[in-house]
């Protein structure tokens, strides 16, 4: 047997735990990953998540929501996987470029040094050359001396011919790091059979059983299930698996995301690792008072109000991710049940829109690319705008506004944005001039954090508190300045501006109970600790006008 590698400083200065799933997809990884690492951080210790996907892609940006969920964008203008919104919105730390890669930038980054000759005319391989760019990867984020834990989330099933090399990387690090500095947690199914009365155990001993055909040995199995698991089941899976028994962990579907942290509390799993990679100095007990307090208000509510989710990918909830969270958050903050309706901008009418939105305590007009839906999203800002329902416009949102008091205040003749109309005689929206000569369409939109300055005594003043913000975008099409004099004229008003070129970041209408439009996307910075104001004003509004 060859003798064990000695691991370097620099990759042992941080405890690496590295997660993978079987049996079926959307079992839930991104959530155990981010409950566990909020386990971890509330006994003090720094976590820090990343997510590694095995689609060519170079990132998700340039894929359609209905394949992949929504994009979030992180404050260094990565367009990541959704997970990530997980990942921030449970440790309330932000993730960046480093957080996300896929089998598209690995191979992108290995091929590009080929052709400068990086090599020295060596063949080049998945492995080791593949491999040891996962690795590095992989390692990144544990050498700077930030975290004493690094999660890695491994995309995919097992047995996926596309995760392989991922799973590789990490049999390697298992052999080059410390026993202690590193383990693994398989996330598997436990269906239960209703003709049979019981649930079954042999897809998760086929899952195990691929992952040690593939040289990892799990450490820990998470068992999802709808039915509590026997203690003779889990002797069972302990025995044909490898694993302690203690190592086998419960995992019941959970009447909300945000209450898996204190179940996985309740089973012991942030012991077992600690237990496991050897931690020492954090507390005896996780400090969960916060989070226990979050799901009081999220879990007894004293109002309880609907909004309506106008746009063009409802059918997939995951399109909007989120933004259904914000609401989770800015709900629990008021103490209120929001009940999102997802309405399908196409089909809207000026017809159709009172019925659409009967019962309706406030209108959230949804981000978005391309023609379709458009018009309809016009007739629903129309309509809420002329019987003062709560409008909350993000991104195209603001955009739609924009239009819709174009031609029916301003009464400019067929105003629209550029990008549904480009002869629009009135072009109140139009292309960004360092956009116009862009041809690729991958990561080249105005991405990432940037500064905002607030009116004073902006309705979006008053809801952060301060006057100067930053927040992040992920848009090509702007509001068009010449246009400027004739809406503030008219009673629209810009009431935000980045303050190195002028561009108009929020639109607020003051005659009207709530009517505020942001160019940015606020979901993306909503968290458990710190739920977005823009969003919680909107729910507070919405509970008013429910009221009145």
């Amino acid at each position: 047997m060859p003798e064990r590698q000695t691991p370097t400083p620099s990759a042992s200065a941080a405890k690496f735990i590295f997660v993978t799933g079987g049996v079926t997809s959307s079992l839930g990884k991104g959530i155990i990953s981010a409950s566990l690492a909020k386990l971890l951080q509330a006994r003090g210790f720094r976590v820090t998540i990343q997510k590694f996907d095995p689609y060519i892609n170079i990132d998700p940006g340039t894929l359609n929501p209905y394949e992949h969920g929504e994009c979030y964008v992180t404050d260094d203008g990565a367009e990541t996987d959704l997970d990530l919104g997980h990942y921030e919105r449970f440790l309330n730390t932000p993730t960046s470029q480093a957080n996300n890669v896929t089998t598209g930038r690995i191979y992108d980054h290995v091929i590009r040094r080929e052709r400068e000759g990086a090599f020295l005319g060596k063949t080049v391989q998945v492995v080791p050359h593949i491999t040891d760019e996962i690795k590095r990867r992989m390692l990144l984020l544990g050498q700077n001396g930030q975290f004493d834990v690094v999660i890695t989330e491994i995309g995919g099933c097992i047995g996926d011919i596309e995760s392989l090399p991922f799973v590789e990387a990490v049999r390697q690090l298992r052999w080059e790091l410390a026993d202690s500095d590193s383990l693994v947690i398989h996330l598997t199914l436990l269906p239960y059979l209703k003709a049979a009365g019981e649930l079954k155990t042999k897809p998760t001993q086929h899952s195990v059983r691929d992952l040690r055909e593939a040289g990892l040995q799990p450490d820990i199995l998470v068992c999802r299930s709808e039915h509590p698991i026997p203690m003779e089941m889990r002797r069972k899976i302990a025995l044909f698996c490898n694993v302690k028994i203690n190592s086998v962990i419960e995992s019941l579907d959970a009447d909300s995301i945000y209450s898996v942290p204190l179940l996985m509390r309740k089973e012991g799993l942030d012991e077992r690792v600690i237990k496991r990679l050897k931690m020492t100095g954090g507390a005896q007990q996780p400090d969960l008072e916060a989070w226990k307090d979050f799901l009081g208000k999220l879990k007894n509510p004293t109002e309880e109000v609907t909004v309506a989710l106008v746009g063009k990918y409802v059918e997939l909830p995951d399109a909007y991710k989120s933004i259904n969270e914000a609401f989770v958050h800015a709900g629990a903050q008021n103490e209120c049940k929001v009940t999102v309706r997802s309405i399908q901008s196409d089909h809207i009418t000026p017809d159709n829109i009172a019925g659409l939105l009967h019962g309706c305590d406030g209108v959230l007009v949804a981000p978005g690319f391309g023609e379709r839906g458009f018009e309809g999203k016009i007739a629903a800002v129309r309509y809420v705008r002329e019987n003062n329902i709560p409008f909350f416009g993000i991104c195209l949102g603001m955009q739609v506004a924009v239009v819709e008091f174009a031609r029916h205040v301003l009464g400019l003749q067929n105003a629209n944005s550029t990008e549904m109309d480009a002869l629009t005689p009135n072009p109140v929206i139009a292309m960004m001039e360092e956009q116009k000569n862009i041809t690729q369409k991958g990561g080249t939109m105005r991405l990432g954090a940037y500064a905002c300055d607030l009116r004073r005594g902006s309705r979006a003043a008053k809801a952060y508190g301060r006057n100067h913000i930053s927040e992040r975008h992920r848009h090509r099409y702007e509001f068009n300045n010449q246009y400027l004099a004739q809406f503030e004229e008219a009673g629209l008003q810009m009431t935000g501006t980045n303050p190195e070129t002028g561009l108009v970041e929020v639109i607020e209408l003051p005659s009207h109970p709530w009517f505020v439009a942001g160019q940015f996307h606020p979901e993306l910075k909503s968290t458990v600790e710190q739920p977005h104001p823009l969003f919680t004003r909107f729910v507070r509004a919405a509970i008013q006008h429910r009221k009145a």
